[in-house]
């Protein structure tokens, strides 16, 4: 008795000088990590703007115009995912359908999609769907080349997560005599949409940045604006550096909202 008394009173400070030293080693990483992360991004943009010549006049006239850009470019990518979420979920469905025919058609979907480039696909609905007799607005027309596109991949993401459900629960729902378009909508895609939202989130995030193939058509977005205004004002490199950093904090800015979605989900999980 007398030796455990004697040591359990210093035990709760040895803890506490452990749990100190492991933040105090933590806080100093991340310092060392943000000096290191901050310095390379100042040594590599000091490069680019000396070494390019960058006239600062230029960014100050500019640099509004180009960001403007951005509202066109987030526009774009929420139109696109919803019209990629809403093929993504029909072709799932289909991909899962026992029919030979629609389950094919599914498949030719995303097998296309995958063998084919997205530049492709932008220039196809663009200047090839005019010769059909369709012809679509710049704006239409990189909102469902995006659309089609994600979608197909999706629809993998999609197939996966109705997979994932639970199939306990899609035989108690047919035991209690509900027919399978109500047991899809009612039982499977609400769960299967909660497991698919972090990899949604993923490709919009990725989405964010293949907008940029849209501006081959004209599309007045980030990119488009950029080289348009560099080029006339024989400032290239500067209106490249300047959409460069949109995107990026865009992308930053997203990935951390997607982070937090993530955790919340965990925490649901657990």
């Amino acid at each position: 008795m007398g030796a455990n008394s004697a040591v359990q009173p210093g035990a709760p400070d040895l803890l506490e000088r452990v749990t100190r030293a492991q933040l105090r080693a933590r806080r100093l990483y991340q310092l060392k990590f943000t000096v290191v992360w901050v310095g390379l991004v100042f040594v590599i943009g000091a490069f680019l703007w000396f070494a390019g010549r960058v006239d600062p006049e230029f960014v100050a006239l500019a640099g509004l115009y180009i960001v403007r850009g951005a509202e066109v470019t987030i526009l774009v990518c929420v139109l696109s995912i919803t019209v990629a979420t809403i093929m993504a979920v029909v072709g799932a469905l289909g991909r899962l359908s026992p029919n030979p025919y629609i389950n094919a058609a599914a498949t030719l979907y995303v097998s296309i999609v995958r063998g084919t480039p997205l530049l492709v696909q932008i220039l196809f609905i663009f200047y090839g769907l005019p010769q059909l007799g369709i012809i679509l607005p710049a704006i239409p027309a990189g909102v469902l080349a995006l659309g089609f596109n994600y979608g197909a991949y999706m629809t993998e993401i999609f197939r996966a997560g109705i997979q994932a459900v639970p199939r306990g629960q899609v035989e108690a729902a047919a035991a209690l005599g509900m027919p399978d378009p109500l047991i899809r909508r009612r039982i499977v895609l609400p769960q299967a949409t909660r497991i698919v939202i972090p990899a949604i989130g993923n490709e919009f995030i990725a989405m964010l940045k293949d907008s940029a193939l849209v501006s081959i058509i004209a599309v007045p977005e980030l990119l488009w604006r950029a080289d348009r205004i560099g080029r006339t004002q024989l400032q290239p490199l500067a209106g490249l550096l300047i959409a460069a950093l949109v995107y990026w904090i865009l992308t930053m800015i997203f990935s951390y909202f997607q982070g937090r979605l993530e955790r919340r989900l965990a925490q649901a999980d657990r």
